[in-house]
């Protein structure tokens, strides 16, 4: 396959652009896809706006983008049952299969993991906002022709929530918290709903993310852009078995240690600000709280596949926008808004 590919490349803080170079040569190992779709991911946002997301910073132009799905037009390694034409979703992890995490079966703590879009190692892994990019077969999960693009690109969010119920442990019946009402926040809202938790409360200080939250199924939703005093007396009335802290915020975790009962479960699944911030650590002593991270996914993702082909999860609920990978740009600016979108799906010309 020879011609040019055109990418959503990262520069610095808010300079996204779309830039075009030739298309190598296929390596060996590797599988081109062309793109049919990509979601906007809070991380992506958190690089274009401050060309890093926790303690991983951007040093290199970056191709953005881990959410995707597309077709396979060319291979140049062993298939195992995937041909030139199929549709698939496309993990953005690449691991090892070497290391001793991997060999305990947690590959997503790989300790050689490369990841789609990610400034996490040097040279950074490029993403998947491109009009064709390369995977290996390991990467891709064929998908069925009536699955749609935009839908087989959002395996990847929801493999991350799947990952972050499982890390909770046990959950049927039990009295939830989320703290965020982001895509990742509602997509775990869902899965914790598949694992038949008890009710499920969803915690944000915007409006317009809690009112969609409530439309997607939450029991109840907490304003908390006017103070925590209604999630003081919830808790105190009825203090939450579990709390997901997803908001990425020092304050939504805080919050989530306060919330939950004498022996409950913390589970960290936003990524926060790079350095220290000041944590409760003695409220997680005395009450001997279950403090957890929860980071990216391993067979997950396969699993979301599955859910989003059986039509057990509608992931295409949170889509409220769609736009064209070449307007990458002015779509990225429209995903920033949270008052006027939930997720902006990227889409082929």
């Amino acid at each position: 396959m020879t011609g040019n590919v055109i990418a959503a490349t990262l520069f610095s803080p808010e300079d996204l652009r779309m830039v075009e170079r030739p298309l190598e040569p296929l390596a060996p190992g590797m599988m081109r896809v062309r793109f049919g779709a990509g979601g906007i991911c809070g991380s992506d946002l958190h690089y274009f706006r401050h060309a890093r997301t926790g303690d991983f910073v951007v040093t290199s132009p970056l191709v953005l983008g881990h959410e995707v799905a597309g077709e396979i037009v060319e291979i140049n390694a062993a298939a195992c049952g995937l041909a030139i034409g199929d549709r698939v979703a496309v993990n953005p992890s690449r691991w090892c299969g070497n290391c001793a995490r991997c060999a305990e079966g947690r590959a997503n703590l790989c300790e050689n993991i490369y990841f789609m879009g990610s400034a996490s190692r040097t040279p950074h892994m490029q993403g998947g906002f491109a009009s064709v990019f390369d995977a290996t077969p390991a990467q891709c999960v064929k998908v069925p022709q009536h699955v749609g693009y935009q839908a087989a690109a959002l395996a990847e969010p929801l493999a991350v929530s799947l990952h972050a119920v499982a890390r909770a442990g046990a959950i049927a019946d039990r009295n939830v918290i989320l703290f965020g009402a982001g895509p990742i926040g509602l997509l775990t809202m869902l899965a914790a709903k598949l694992k038949g938790c008890g009710g499920i409360t969803v915690a944000d200080i915007a409006a317009a993310p809690l009112a969609f939250a409530t439309r997607l199924g939450a029991d109840q939703t907490i304003d908390l852009s006017g103070g925590d005093a209604e999630l003081k007396a919830l808790a105190a009335d009825r203090p939450f078995d579990v709390a997901f802290e997803i908001s990425g915020t020092a304050a939504g975790l805080n919050a989530a240690i306060a919330s939950v009962r004498r022996g409950g479960v913390v589970v960290q699944v936003g990524n926060l600000p790079g350095g220290q911030i000041p944590v409760p650590a003695n409220a997680v002593m005395a009450k001997e709280i279950d403090l957890k991270g929860t980071f990216r996914f391993g067979a997950e993702f396969n699993q979301a596949v599955t859910l989003i082909v059986d039509g057990e999860v509608d992931v295409l609920k949170l889509v409220t926008a769609e736009r064209a990978l070449s307007s990458a740009p002015e779509a990225f600016r429209l995903a920033a808004e949270r008052s006027q979108s939930v997720k902006v799906i990227l889409t082929a010309e």
